[in-house]
């Protein structure tokens, strides 16, 4: 039985650093169904290649983690693993500025954390290093990206551009509150002797935190800036009714992170003998006790107080959209995401809409990502007075929570303004 709270999810954080929508967050895709309008939103996401939703709920929020659990997961691991969750929410408005264009104002708040790891990290964190007598576990090219940054936004949307176009501009300010990142290079390793009472810790890393001291929501460790472009235009092609082009970039930006932020590096070997570590919950023990946060860092790292800038995970999105049948009541969408600066593998998808009424029906199918398949579903009304719209991206883990990963959720509604 291995037991996750609080304590245990940093210890696998300090492990992987010392041994080794809408849905798409966009202010502008709905504008097109709510002109000027006073809305709100919260989108989250989450998904891993590596881990089965119920694992990573365990691991997230608390509980056992029993050993059929954990074999469970073991089983979707490759060399290379990926895990990911974004949660957003934000209040905004497009409010009239002239006949061809919309004023945008808004503030919202993003936490994102995502990784990339390997097969060895996996099992040394949930198994221990049992199996890896005589042999050197590999923890090299892993990543740990979280950070939470609150923002305030002003734009437009420009409309009519040459008749049946659509651009929409905005900057954010930005407001840094958390950072944790690792990234370990490619001389990370722990070998075990055959007889278990050596480790030999190779470690080739480099870590930033933001400060440690002020965890708070008014805490303000940092400062930064952002723009989101967005363009939409409609065409004629030799299939449909007619075709619109959508093509989306948020969070362009940086975030500077003030003076108590601390950056680490190491390059160097520890040998630890006499004992053997079977499990991370080992480290609690009286005899390894001195193995620590503190203690690892100081004998490993050269630590500096310094401000520093980080890119933020940038959104990328296009889609193509064809219309179908009378009064276009049907549509089939197909597109591309990508997120950089944030462990992720493009992502392609498509999506079958039908509208009825007021109610519009969506089907998605996606892969890549932090997953390696969704299945979504989404529900639009589209009302005189009111936009509504709710779904998700990633249904799977909901549903087979054992055996797959992959978890979303987006709702919006916005009271339509003259």
């Amino acid at each position: 039985m291995f037991r996750a709270n609080k304590h245990s999810v940093a210890a696998l954080l300090l492990l992987v650093a010392c041994a080794m929508y809408g849905q798409y967050n966009s202010n502008f895709m709905n504008h097109s169904y709510t002109g000027r309008s006073v809305s709100t939103s919260l989108d989250f996401e989450a998904g891993s290649t590596g881990m089965s939703s119920k694992m990573v709920d365990k691991l997230v929020f608390g509980g056992y983690i029993s050993k059929e659990l954990k074999d469970e997961s073991s089983k979707n691991l490759r060399g290379v693993n990926y895990f990911g969750i974004a949660l957003n929410y934000n209040m905004g408005a497009f409010i009239k500025g002239g006949k061809n264009y919309d004023f945008l104002i808004s503030a919202g708040n993003q936490e994102i954390l995502n990784a990339r790891y390997t097969k060895d990290v996996f099992n040394l964190m949930f198994y221990g290093n049992q199996m890896y007598k005589g042999q050197t576990a590999n923890l090299s090219n892993c990543n740990i990206n979280a950070l939470r940054f609150q923002e305030v936004k002003f734009g437009a949307m420009l409309k009519n551009i040459d008749s049946v176009g659509k651009i929409g501009v905005s900057v954010s300010f930005l407001k840094g509150e958390q950072l944790f990142y690792i990234n370990t290079l490619k001389n990370s390793g722990l070998y075990t002797s055959p007889d278990g009472g050596e480790l030999v810790f190779n470690s080739d890393f480099s870590m930033a935190l933001s400060d440690t001291s002020n965890k708070r929501l008014t805490g303000f460790n940092g400062v930064g800036a952002s723009a989101d472009i967005y363009f939409e235009t409609s065409y004629k092609s030799h299939v449909g009714k007619r075709s619109v082009l959508i093509v989306n970039a948020n969070n362009i930006g940086f975030i500077h992170w003030l003076n108590n932020s601390v950056q680490y590096s190491s390059d160097s070997t520890l040998r630890f003998s006499g004992y053997q570590i079977n499990n991370i919950n080992d480290l609690k023990d009286s005899a390894i006790s001195r193995i620590n946060r503190d203690s690892l860092l100081h004998n490993l790292a050269h630590a500096r107080k310094e401000n520093f800038n980080v890119n933020i995970p940038t959104n990328l999105i296009i889609i193509n959209r064809i219309f179908f049948g009378a009064q276009q009541r049907y549509c089939f969408s197909f597109g591309f995401r990508h997120i950089f600066n944030a462990n992720y593998v493009p992502y392609v998808f498509i999506e079958p809409e039908l509208k009825w009424k007021q109610l519009t029906f969506n089907l998605h199918t996606g892969y890549g990502g932090y997953v390696r398949l969704n299945v979504g579903a989404s529900m639009m009304w589209n009302g005189k007075g009111w936009f509504v719209k709710l779904g998700s991206n990633s249904l799977q883990g909901y549903i087979l929570p054992t055996t797959a990963y992959g978890q979303g959720l987006f709702f919006s509604v916005a009271k339509k303004l003259k």
